[in-house]
């Protein structure tokens, strides 16, 4: 896997994660108590020993640049490394990146000058676990240009997706973007080509496009060269290039969520507590996802009741009532809180006790959750301070709303609470 270049696409400015997305980069937004959405891709391509990555992005770039400069630092006896490239006007290229395919044409000078075999395009907002080294030489037998990695699906949720046909060697021959009545049904194929048995080719008569490819390096080069107009790889690079070039199917059968909406994010995040065995599991030492160490005292937790949750290191609970959740790195919660059903990305530093004590006495709202406050079905961004009696429980089932100058948003009725957003004493939302 020395000949193989990794390419993250960050994606644009993350609007269907908005407000997670308002002060950081979508592949850095917290994922899981502890990790951040870009380790996902990062920690499959070490595991996969695919070790020159670079990541491009344009939006609100520091915090994915700190994240990345202080957890993938290789030995300096490797040719590994993990890059941030943000986009950059140039005289050639005044705009920003207008597309996936676009951004990586306009690092295309950079990427060529690494004597490489094969380009792997990977996305920043799903959670799956991956052996590249499989998708690669899956493209390196079968001769292909290019590879995509697809998922089997059912008729549900099949409009959502990029859909392909193949023939009887898994090679692709149609695409159809999100296809619905008449035009879906045309794009069932008898997906036991690729492996499935007959019950599961019968359940799941789609196949969908991860949006993660390999491109033999001169092939990826000539077809974004040759059409400048072209900015995105599944709706136009790929379906162009399909009469010309050998285009095969990648068949993966794990586990794979695009976690690009709050709801989808919200969803997976709080699965990962499921049991007794959640879908996704960050709990393989075969293959780790690795993430910026810490250094966090361990979770303080003082008369609580705590079922069936996930809590990152160095929290602070005191008697408090908390049921499926997923609390982050120095999540502190006051006594008498019931926290139900959320996610709480937690802090990035700690108050001590003194100047909290000074912020309650004056009136101000410390960092964290504050005494005698419920909590319901939420997300509560980094470095929150919600005050004291506190409501936080949607208890008249809106289902969008925005209250941004307030300090929190509505998405398919979960409330999410802004980055450093302040919630005052006696709120109720």
């Amino acid at each position: 896997m020395k000949r193989v270049l990794s390419i993250i696409l960050g994606g644009g400015a993350g609007t269907r994660l908005y407000p997670l997305t308002k002060l950081r980069a979508k592949p850095a937004v917290p994922l899981a108590g502890k990790y951040r959405l870009i380790d996902i891709p990062i920690s499959n391509c070490i595991n996969s020993e695919i070790l020159k990555i670079y990541v491009l992005t344009q939006f609100n770039s520091a915090s994915l640049n700190r994240h990345i400069s202080k957890a993938y630092n290789f030995s300096g006896f490797s040719d590994g490394f993990v890059e941030v490239l943000a986009a950059q006007q140039t005289k050639e290229n005044p705009d920003w990146f207008q597309g996936t395919a676009d951004a990586v044409r306009q690092y295309l000078w950079l990427f060529e000058e690494w004597d490489v075999d094969e380009y792997i395009i990977l996305s920043g907002d799903h959670l799956y676990r991956m052996d590249y080294s499989k998708f690669v030489q899956h493209h390196r037998d079968t001769n292909a240009d290019i590879t995509i990695s697809v998922v089997p699906i059912d008729e549900q949720k099949a409009s959502a997706f990029g859909l392909m046909k193949i023939d009887d060697n898994g090679r692709i021959i149609s695409f159809s973007e999100k296809p619905e009545g008449e035009a879906l049904k045309q794009m069932a194929v008898d997906t036991s080509i690729l492996g499935l048995n007959p019950e599961q080719a019968k359940e799941k008569p789609y196949i969908a496009s991860m949006g993660i490819y390999v491109f033999k390096k001169e092939v990826l080069e000539k077809l974004l060269r040759q059409n400048p107009n072209q900015t995105d790889f599944g709706k136009e690079v790929i379906p162009f290039a399909a009469k010309d070039h050998r285009i095969q199917a990648y068949l993966y059968k794990g586990y794979w969520e695009d976690i690009g909406t709050i709801e989808a994010f919200y969803d997976a995040n709080l699965a990962l507590t499921n049991q007794p065995q959640p879908d996704f599991s960050f709990y393989d030492e075969k293959a780790p996802i690795y993430t910026r160490s810490r250094y966090l005292p361990p979770t303080k937790l003082l008369n609580s009741n705590v079922t069936q949750s996930i809590i990152g290191e160095g929290c602070i609970i005191k008697e408090c009532r908390i049921n499926h959740c997923v609390l982050g790195v120095r999540t502190r919660i006051e006594n008498n809180c019931i926290v139900e059903d959320t996610l709480v990305m937690g802090a990035d530093f700690y108050e001590p006790f003194s100047v909290r004590k000074s912020k309650i006495e004056q009136g101000s709202v410390p960092v964290g959750i504050g005494a005698n406050s419920t909590i319901r079905r939420a997300i509560i961004d980094k470095n929150a301070r919600i005050g004291q009696n506190v409501i936080i429980t949607n208890k008249d089932r809106v289902e969008e709303a925005n209250r941004e100058d307030e300090g929190f948003l509505i998405r398919n009725g979960i409330i999410v609470i802004i980055k450093n957003a302040v919630i005052p004493d006696n709120t109720v939302i």
